[in-house]
């Protein structure tokens, strides 16, 4: 395999990877035994007819696609590692040439990691961050400790705003059922925005084991298509109905939720753990701060296909953060009517961010020779085998060997570092 860099405007690059024509004949041999028992040739029982029978039948290229896809798939990654570049992108792809006999050519135009003139960085000037508790902020994070602590209770009267139901519902656009329509036994809080617009509020008034009627319409800018705009009839059954129930504020409660036996004891507690959480928030908002005012200093061109790949990244973890919580992309889009397109858009400004934060914060650590001693990369490794519960020798020999990993977290390090250095020598105002 050999590749060739061309690069482009805007910080973009275009490689040209060629592959030896015997290793193409390697991957069209391969496309032969996945595809050979899906045809149907002539005097040949499905599967056992030859390669050159099915291609003077088919012609050539009926392999050429899936062997074009394994190829791409095998060279890219060597090209990647070849080319010496600091690609930031998903490629995008174009064959060039495929022909037996002959080597396979392909394309990839991706983004390089854009060059930035970097701003002012010692001495930034940022609003001082405010660190002492409210007498409000108390009361506050007291009463979402009994909003936990509450019991729910069956209730025996129709369904009021904030009641916790469970519900069977089908819905029902011209008469007829939909798909991703249907649930049975859903827990719904009344209230919670959930369910399309005015759903829920329908459900007020309703009656254990009655039956209701919610009438709704689909948003024009709903995910499936076929819905867009259309009016929806949705059969529901409330099967319960349960209310949350508030235990008193008393020395009873504090002995339940914490380790004292007072209410006051609870109280000064709560202000204490309040001052070290805000304490600590602080540190974060004045690191964001630091960097902002870096970022607006300094010039940052983005390619458009780093920021595409970027927002992807964040769109893809937040659907296993929604899967890790027992609900699908597919079902929260059906209940949210939050489209693919309309996350990536959402995306948007905070992986822009994310990427001109990186891109400065990695330029301040070249420019003040940023380095991470191994002091410094052992004790990084003590903190890591704490967070994941490892025993250290454990988690060394998993990264053993493992350059990129190791790399990575001198990396995150040396950045880190970047960040203590600049907020050190911010001033608050």
């Amino acid at each position: 395999m050999s590749v060739k860099v061309e690069k482009l405007e805007n910080s973009m690059a275009k490689l040209t990877v060629e592959v030896p024509a015997e290793e193409l004949e390697k991957a069209l041999d391969r496309a032969y035994n996945k595809t050979k028992n899906k045809l149907n040739v002539p005097g040949f029982r499905k599967g056992k007819a030859p390669r050159n029978i099915i291609e003077k039948m088919y012609g050539p290229e009926i392999f050429y696609e899936d062997a074009a896809n394994d190829l791409v798939e095998r060279e890219y990654e060597k090209a990647y590692d070849e080319c010496g570049e600091d690609i930031v992108s998903s490629p995008e792809i174009e064959v060039v040439e495929i022909e037996k006999g002959k080597p396979f050519v392909f394309t990839a135009t991706v983004a390089l990691k854009p060059e930035i003139k970097l701003g002012k960085y010692k001495g930034v000037k940022i609003e001082k961050v405010e660190t002492e508790v409210t007498d409000e902020e108390v009361d506050a994070a007291i009463e979402k400790e009994r909003e936990n602590s509450a019991r729910t209770v069956a209730v025996d009267r129709p369904v009021k705003d904030k009641d916790l139901t469970v519900i069977d519902f089908e819905g029902f656009v011209d008469g007829k059922a939909f798909e991703g329509g249907k649930g049975e036994n859903y827990p719904l809080t009344i209230g919670s925005g959930v369910f399309i617009p005015g759903f829920e509020e329908q459900l007020i008034g309703a009656k254990k084991g009655e039956e209701v009627e919610v009438k709704v319409t689909f948003p024009e800018d709903y995910q499936a298509e076929e819905l867009k705009g259309k009016e929806a009839v949705f059969k529901c059954k409330v099967n319960e109905i349960k209310e949350k129930e508030l235990p008193e504020l008393d020395d009873e409660f504090a002995s339940e939720v914490s380790e004292y036996d007072t209410f006051a004891e609870y109280k000064e507690a709560t202000k204490k753990n309040l001052s070290e959480k805000k304490a600590e928030d602080a540190k974060t908002i004045k690191e964001d701060r630091v960097i902002e005012a870096i970022v607006e200093a300094s010039e940052i061109n983005i390619p458009e296909a780093m920021l595409e790949t970027e927002k992807r990244q964040m769109v893809q973890d937040f659907a296993q953060r929604i899967q890790s919580q027992g609900l699908s992309m597919q079902q929260y889009a059906q209940f949210t009517g939050v489209t693919a397109e309309s996350l990536l858009e959402q995306a948007g400004p905070s992986a822009e961010k994310r990427i001109k934060s990186r891109l400065v914060v990695e330029n301040i650590v070249k420019a003040e020779k940023i380095e991470v001693t191994e002091e410094e990369y052992e004790k990084e490794l003590e903190r890591l085998s704490e967070s994941y519960q490892m025993e250290i020798d454990k988690l060394k020999e998993m990264i053993a060997g493992n350059d990129k990993a190791v790399e990575q977290i001198k990396e995150d390090l040396a950045m880190q570092k970047a960040i203590d250095f600049v907020v050190s020598n911010a001033k608050e105002a």
